[in-house]
């Protein structure tokens, strides 16, 4: 491991939920926690360098083609998921990279087991998917409003009183099926405090151009607070895997939050260490005789290989 792959995972290991540990949100985590980072102009610049290097691994992604890198953000609303996919996928190519919103389950989605409209979204090998919420609204707003369920069309033997167990199992090991088959999941999710969320929502009310951000739902949905902390206290105790960790974001501070979410990022790419593909000697001899022939097309005066010259 390299000084800097020591320091980026050494930096997150204040933000992992340790797996088998019981978490409370309220009493482990703190969504103002900056740690040794102490200004904003010093966060610009760490920042930079971890898009920077983002779009170094995501290259070598793309290219070795057999890993994909699956990004699960969660939190609750005005707590900045949209501002951190934008800021911290800022330098990575467009082409290997996807974002999917859940909403609401449509009709036909319905028709369907809770985790098939994810699946069909999942990202391909050499990809990066984004799941702005995810499957673990399953497991957290239909948990905190079980009436949902009944929407869900579930058989009577499927709702009883161990329905969020089974869940966070069957969970558990769809996400084990996808690690084994190299898609690699990171799940990130951005602690906001109580106070922080007020402060947001009156900013969407008081900047007119904010006030498209404003949702009387997310209002509604704040008197369930205590529900969701803990719902989501739950979700990070029994969901935690080795092969799936959960990182809780300090979210408090927005500028705070796009460096630890890209660092997280990054140190699973660095984990996954993608190379560019090499080719055999008989590819490599054939490059050369093609390397040959456009030499030889040069015109006169112009340099037989311009790169070789430079």
């Amino acid at each position: 491991m390299t000084s800097r792959e020591r320091r980026i995972a050494d930096f997150i290991e204040a933000f992992r939920v340790e797996p088998g540990s019981k978490i409370r949100l309220s009493r482990d985590f703190d969504p103002a926690f900056r740690g040794t980072i102490h200004s904003k102009k010093e966060g610009r610049r760490l920042l930079a360098e971890g898009i920077d290097l983002l779009a170094e691994y995501q290259t070598r992604l793309y290219a070795q083609h057999t890993h994909g890198v699956l990004v699960v953000l969660q939190a609750l609303d005005a707590a900045g998921k949209d501002g951190t996919i934008r800021h911290v996928m800022t330098g990575v190519n467009p082409q290997g990279v996807s974002v999917h919103s859940f909403k609401v389950p449509s009709s036909k989605e319905l028709e369907h087991d809770y985790l098939w409209r994810y699946g069909l979204q999942l990202p391909g090998r050499g990809e990066i998917g984004i799941f702005n919420r995810s499957h673990y609204e399953e497991v957290l707003v239909v948990r905190v409003h079980p009436e949902l369920l009944e929407r869900q069309r579930l058989p009577r033997s499927a709702r009883g009183k161990g329905i969020w167990r089974h869940r966070f199992h069957e969970i558990n090991e769809w996400e084990r099926t996808l690690s084994r088959n190299g898609i690699k999941i990171v799940k990130l999710f951005l602690n906001l405090s109580k106070e922080e969320q007020r402060t947001r929502f009156l900013r969407r009310i008081d900047l007119p151009d904010h006030n498209w951000k404003f949702s009387a739902a997310d209002v509604r949905e704040r008197e369930y607070w205590s529900d969701y902390q803990r719902a989501f206290s739950k979700v990070l105790s029994r969901t935690s895997t080795e092969w799936a960790p959960w990182y809780v974001i300090p979210a408090d501070r927005k500028w705070y939050a796009r460096i630890a979410a890209g660092a997280v990022i990054a140190n699973a790419l660095m984990e996954i260490d993608p190379r560019f593909p090499t080719i055999d000697s008989d590819a490599r001899k054939a490059l050369l005789e093609v390397k040959n022939a456009l030499e030889a097309q040069a015109p006169k005066g112009a340099a037989a290989d311009p790169f070789e010259a430079g």
